[in-house]
């Protein structure tokens, strides 16, 4: 690990002296890329200057524990030499930590995908729920929020919907909530008040670039129908609905919120990427998927991920054996706690393999 970081701060201190020469700077977008690259090496940087000072003066110490001074001054130098060695330890986890490979998907946004499953009508009002906390969620975080795809059923429920959060960290955050997700609860609809257990999918994906997924336009096929639902005037008058199939793959993505064809096809374009960029990635990282089944935050969508439990008031992630009696809180977005355990876990499980 010593001899990485060793190797680190010699770019570091290589981009240093780019970004202040006049010849680069000179070239803006040369300038911004050094500068982009120095600031991401940043606080791996102070890290590593704090340790090295950190076993310079545990050095010191030791040194004048060897001379035998007075009796004073040894229980203090041993009293600080305590400190420095939990201090070292404490440093070498956080500089474990840093030198995680990064995901290159965490600064993007994200589109999250929300569907009934089983459980009939009551599915589909927890996936309304899903969808409510997402978006509170959203707001805490200062992110904003797109709907994408929305399909409503007469009774208030979600069939389907998909949106996009953009913001900072969106993605290295929501990435963690693929799977599925299960309640517990007397249905509204349900006269005996029996408990039903219930489902529902969440799907998240990091929104894709033109240039990551180009898409050739023989490559897809576009239809255009009437929308369905509330809408006003326009619903089942107008061909402003798109459907748009992409013939290699057979993804299929439906758009009809906007009243512009243009915009429906420009989100569902957008859709289609994100869908595109997952199953590229999945592929690519086929030979781990045995490993990746086992890791906080796989997204598989046949994971049963997290249980709300309506009567008891409780929310469990299964992944991290993390129950919490909050469950109203929850619902409103006060995700984070879940949150944090799960990046815990997903990087004490990958520092095992940093050595």
């Amino acid at each position: 690990m010593l001899e990485k970081l060793a190797a680190l701060e010699q770019k570091f201190n290589e981009l240093t002296e780019l970004v202040s020469d006049p010849a680069v700077i000179a070239d803006q977008a040369s300038w911004q890329k050094y500068v982009k690259a120095r600031a991401e090496m940043e606080e791996i940087m102070e890290a590593y200057q704090l340790h090295k000072k950190c076993l310079r003066e545990i050095g010191e110490t030791k040194e004048l524990l060897e001379e035998k001074a007075d009796a004073e001054l040894t229980e203090l130098a041993k009293a600080e030499l305590e400190f420095l060695l939990a201090e070292q330890e404490r440093l070498e986890r956080e500089l474990k930590r840093l030198l995680l490979p990064k995901d290159i998907n965490d600064d993007k946004n994200v589109i999250v995908e929300i569907r009934a499953g089983t459980g009939g009508d009551e599915a589909g009002l927890f996936a309304m729920d899903l969808f409510k906390m997402y978006s509170r969620y959203a707001e805490r975080r200062g992110w904003r929020i797109e709907m994408m795809v929305s399909n409503i059923s007469d009774l208030g429920g979600v069939k389907e919907v998909v949106m996009l959060l953009e913001g900072r960290g969106a993605y290295s955050r929501m990435k963690y909530e693929g799977g599925v997700h299960r309640v517990q609860r007397v249905p509204a609809t349900e006269a005996s008040g029996r408990i039903h257990t219930s489902a529902a999918t969440v799907a998240v994906l990091p929104e894709a670039e033109e240039v990551e997924v180009e898409i050739s336009p023989n490559d897809i096929r576009v239809d255009v129908f009437c929308s369905s639902g509330p809408g006003g005037q326009s619903v089942n008058t107008t061909q402003s609905a798109v459907r748009i199939t992409h013939l290699p793959t057979g993804i299929v993505v439906s758009c009809q919120d906007e009243k512009s064809q243009h915009k429906n096809k420009d989100k569902g374009m957008r859709v289609l990427r994100a869908r595109l960029l997952e199953k590229m990635q999945s592929e690519a990282h086929g030979q781990e998927a045995d490993a990746r089944r086992g890791m906080v935050g796989s997204g598989d969508r046949s994971e049963r991920i997290r249980t709300y439990n309506f009567p008891q008031g409780r929310v469990t992630d299964h992944r991290v054996g993390l129950t919490l009696y909050r469950l109203e809180w929850i619902l409103q977005g006060d995700l984070d706690e879940i949150i944090e355990a799960l990046i815990a876990d997903d990087q004490a499980r990958k520092m095992q393999n940093v050595e």
